[in-house]
């Protein structure tokens, strides 16, 4: 569904990611793990196409997007909820949702949307910025799956959110996962987060995958000590 052939991104003269090579089947939950600076965000960026490609390509289904905009990305499958979730704060959680609808020509938000997040739908006509951060991740999350997309880029999803909702939230990726068959990836540091969510790990450091691990598999210590600070 998603693959990354040797991408290579740079802010000017400073390369951040290095040949990055990884692709995601369908229904499966990715999650690329680092310290702050590694290159997590600069990835989700670039894969959305808010950061331009040094060279390298990126395919969703089959279709090359590495030059494309970040909307004909979205028309081609791919979703973004950005760290800090950045909802509109004045507009209703219907609204919200609704811009996410753009790319499917649609006008009502799928019942499924609500039925995956039920705090959605009691709290549909309440401005953006009068929910939770908790509540506006689900809301972000929500808007990003109104696109209809086959690849969900979440980056940081549990940066400012409570321990009891994270949990709310790793239970409802794979609800979005096991429904739609869709693959998600993943930009966090939350260990325990990850374990319970992905199927697949990723470790980035300085801007290179330097370990890779599956869920069933996986050596958590070799992880923690990538984390380490």
């Amino acid at each position: 569904m998603l693959e990354v052939r040797n991408l290579n991104v740079a802010y000017g003269q400073s390369q951040v990611l290095h040949g990055l090579d990884f692709t995601v089947q369908p229904g499966e939950i990715v999650a690329i793990v680092g310290r702050n600076g590694m290159g997590k965000s600069t990835l989700m960026k670039s894969l959305i196409g808010v950061v331009p490609a040094k060279s390298g390509q990126i395919i969703t289904d089959g279709a090359d997007v590495t030059a494309m905009p970040s909307h004909a990305r979205v028309a081609n499958g791919l979703a973004y909820v950005p760290q800090g979730r950045q909802i509109f704060g004045a507009m209703t959680v219907e609204e919200n949702i609704k811009t996410g609808l753009s790319a499917t020509g649609k006008n009502l938000v799928p019942d499924e949307i609500y039925s995956l997040f039920p705090i959605l739908w009691e709290f549909n006509k309440r401005r953006g910025g009068n929910l939770s951060g908790g509540q506006q991740q689900q809301l972000a999350i929500a808007r990003a799956l109104a696109s209809d997309p086959k690849v969900l880029l979440l980056d940081e999803p549990t940066e400012g959110i409570q321990p009891s909702i994270i949990k709310d939230l790793a239970k409802v990726l794979k609800e979005i996962r096991d429904m739609r068959n869709l693959c998600i990836i993943v930009s966090e540091q939350v260990l325990s987060f990850v374990l319970s969510v992905a199927d697949r790990i990723l470790v980035l450091e300085n801007g290179r995958i330097v370990h890779s691990d599956v869920r069933e598999g996986v050596d958590e210590a070799a992880i923690v000590r990538f984390l380490a600070v």
